[in-house]
């Protein structure tokens, strides 16, 4: 029996499983001299994942864009795939990633604000008279909300806000260089402890005060959510309590909402309230850390932050928790609290769909406490003056306080602090002087763009959670814009839709191609009444979250309350 023989393929033949020819590093390679750079940038600062888009800032902040040689050592460095970091990088409307073949954008952006209170005091106007004045050495482009609906229009310029602004006061500002953010004068770490401050939080952490009796005592003031959602703070403290450590918490500081600025009036003249608030919270659910989530719109409220946690970590304040202080990117979508998860995490700002909640599964997947700026805020003070005093407050039948972010055609703007459950006329006529000089009341936004829109008429509702869901609306934030007989309401209502058009995370089509959609019908001379009706339906059952399932609440109100501006 003659012997079998084995057959050696060649190295290259179809068959050997080898690629035919020489072999040759796949995807874009790390260039020596650009990881070199970073190592460089990033220093002794952690590699960990979720420092990514911190990293992407300081990447961002020291070459003015992030580039492809950049992203893939950093990439490199972090260990983490190329494709992780360019789809974070691309995310975020602040960051201008630069691939081989494209020009770097110029040295400085001015960015000029396009949101419904910038666009009724003539933001288009300066937008396009900047293009023209400013030259190619500068790009001029729009963006959202600033938050600064009270000094509109408002613009930054590089990192510096500038409100109240117009052609000749940026120029100006452009020549002189004025582009990094200032902290302004505000209560600091020494003065609020001659006041007391702090005393409250010593005594918590010395024992002299019981979980129990502090989070009982949240429970009877009643006082909610003051974000958006509403939801009961001492039982959402009690729930995340009660599940098995270890346990985080996250606040919510990226207030993105057109027409809000509450909390960035909190965070620039009395942060240490509100850091003292937040980490009584952080005790009384054991949170071994506290993430703090501030929108990159507030660079001014960051030197604030960063100064006073250093104080505040200096004087051992912070010792039963880690304190974190965290950048966004531009992303309202970020303002979701579980997008807001996704982006501390260092990934994309995409909401989790729910159940679980953050409270049982949420910031690297343990329980987590998050809570708003302004309700941490009013932690000492109820605390140390009672429930009772902070029920005192209060009209047409509501309990507690509210801050106002009131903007528009209004002779005095600002954030009002005024008593739940007050109405929008009385808040204009007692709080902000009255309607504008030549505007008559013709309608307002109860709640931020997602709030809806009322008619005057309607200016008599009191404006508290429970009191605007009858009629369509939601109070949220409580931002508070005024038109008058000077605005269309379609053109609001427009301005309102392509805010939630760009501002769409794209994860779920009823939002994703609902806005895009919507918009485009908007713009038409005629509305097809039917097809945005239906539009509106899909979009509010279907869509992930409240971006979507709210975007048509401003379409809704004008299409019920204002069809003389349809003509």
């Amino acid at each position: 029996m003659a012997q079998a023989t084995q057959t050696v393929k060649p190295r290259n033949h179809p068959g050997s499983g080898r690629r035919k020819g020489a072999d040759h590093p796949k995807g874009r390679q790390t260039d020596p001299a650009a990881l070199a750079e970073i190592q460089a940038l990033l220093g002794n600062r952690s590699r960990q994942r979720d420092l990514l888009i911190e990293h992407l800032h300081l990447i961002q902040d020291k070459w003015g864009h992030l580039s492809a040689r950049h992203l893939a050592a950093l990439a490199a460095e972090m260990k983490l795939a190329q494709t992780e970091v360019y789809e974070v990088a691309t995310f975020y409307a602040h960051f201008d990633v630069v691939l081989e073949d494209e020009t770097p954008p110029p040295d400085l952006t001015v960015r000029v604000c396009d949101s419904l209170t910038c666009a009724l005091f003539g933001a288009d106007k300066l937008l396009g008279d900047l293009k023209g004045a400013l030259g190619s050495g500068v790009r001029v482009v729009r963006a959202p909300c600033m938050g600064g609906c009270h000094n509109a229009p408002v613009a930054a310029i590089g990192h510096a806000l500038h409100e109240n602004a117009t052609l000749d006061s940026v120029t100006q500002a452009v020549k002189r260089g004025d582009t990094h953010p200032h902290a302004p004068p505000h209560i600091g770490f020494n003065e609020y402890r001659a006041k007391g401050g702090y005393g409250l939080l010593e005594d918590c952490l010395a024992g002299r005060r019981k979980v129990e009796d502090i989070v009982k005592t949240m429970e009877v003031s009643g006082l909610r959510g003051l974000g958006g959602a509403g939801f009961p703070t001492g039982r959402k403290w009690r729930f995340v309590r009660q599940e098995k450590g270890p346990r985080l918490m996250a606040i919510n500081a990226d207030e993105g909402e057109p027409g809000t600025f509450k909390d960035r009036i909190y965070l620039e003249t009395d942060p240490n309230r509100f850091l003292e608030g937040m980490l009584i919270g952080a005790w009384a659910v054991e949170a071994t850390d506290v993430y703090v989530y501030l929108r990159d719109e507030y660079p001014q409220c960051h030197e604030v932050l960063k100064h006073e946690i250093a104080r505040v970590d200096a004087a051992g304040l912070s010792r039963h928790t880690h304190i974190h202080l965290r950048r966004g990117a531009g992303a309202y979508i970020c303002g979701e609290e579980s997008a807001m998860l996704e982006s501390i995490e260092g990934k994309r700002g995409l909401p989790r769909h729910k159940p679980p909640f953050p409270s049982q599964v949420g910031l690297f997947g343990r329980p987590t406490l998050i809570n708003n700026v302004e309700t941490v805020y009013w932690v000492r003070d109820i605390v140390e003056k009672g429930p009772d005093w902070f029920l005192s407050h209060g009209r047409n039948g509501r309990k507690g306080l509210r801050s106002f972010s009131v903007s528009g055609r209004v002779k005095k703007p600002g954030m009002m602090l005024a008593p739940a459950g007050i109405t929008a006329r009385e808040l204009i006529d007692e709080y902000c002087g009255g309607m504008a000089d030549g505007h008559v009341f013709k309608g307002y936004l109860p709640g931020g763009a997602s709030g809806g829109i009322l008619p005057a008429s309607m200016a008599d509702i009191p404006l508290d959670f429970g009191t605007l869901e009858p009629h369509g609306c939601l109070i949220g934030s409580a931002a508070v814009v005024v038109l008058s007989d000077r605005d269309s309401m379609k053109d609001a209502a427009l301005n309102l839709l392509r805010f939630f058009e760009d501002e769409s995370c794209g994860q779920c089509t009823p939002c994703r191609v609902g806005t895009e959609k919507v918009v485009k019908l908007m713009e038409q001379p005629k509305w097809d009444e039917g097809t945005l009706q239906e539009l509106a339906k899909v979009m509010t059952d279907a869509s992930i979250c409240g971006l979507g399932q709210a975007a048509m609440n401003p379409v809704k109100m004008v299409l019920k309350h204002f069809r003389g501006d349809l003509t």
